[in-house]
């Protein structure tokens, strides 16, 4: 951390944010969190997670520290330990697997209505991700199938994003920034 980085922090202009990082198994989650990390911190191979994992990455204004929570049918009872922590939400879809957008669905609809979730104004962003695939759906159609427009009372947004080339990413990642910075103040 240089110097900047710690005035800044001590100034109070650096805020820390938890982001809960959700989905179904093989959406990109992990792939997407290793985009956005600088470079040199990258990992070369991703493998599924098991259970959680914890990453952190910065932008000029926040630190993220991000809970890569596993998506497999076995652990997404696990979500729920942790979303009192969670200040946003990024929630990541396989847009290239039409036949589990109904589990996606199901996932997403159990999540927005945890009593944890519920009646809290928490930014959401929707990564329509693997845009690369032949016959992927459109972030527009996944918005559609997910039934986004019916979300009332959270800000959210749709990306359509390549978690293998990082297309799409930073804009979603500028956008969840603006949010939470909006709510801060």
């Amino acid at each position: 951390m240089g110097l900047f980085d710690k005035l800044a922090g001590w100034l109070g202009l650096k805020k820390e944010v938890n982001v809960l990082c959700l989905g179904l198994d093989n959406s990109g989650k992990t792939t997407i969190i290793n985009q956005l990390k600088p470079s040199n911190a990258q990992a070369q191979d991703i493998v599924p997670t098991i259970g959680f994992s914890i990453e952190k990455f910065k932008t000029s204004s926040l630190s993220f520290t991000v809970f890569d929570m596993s998506g497999q049918g076995r652990y997404r009872n696990l979500w729920e330990h942790y979303y009192k922590e969670g200040q946003a939400i990024i929630f990541v879809i396989d847009s290239a697997d039409k036949l589990r957008m109904v589990v996606a669905k199901e996932e997403l609809d159990t999540l927005l209505n945890h009593p944890d979730i519920k009646h809290r104004r928490i930014p959401i962003l929707f990564f329509a991700n693997k845009m690369d695939v032949r016959d992927a759906l459109s972030s527009v159609k996944v918005s559609q199938l997910l039934c986004l427009e019916n979300i009332k009372d959270k800000p959210w947004h749709i990306c359509a994003t390549d978690a293998l080339k990082g297309e799409g990413l930073q804009e979603g990642v500028d956008w969840l920034q603006d949010q939470i910075k909006t709510m801060r103040t």
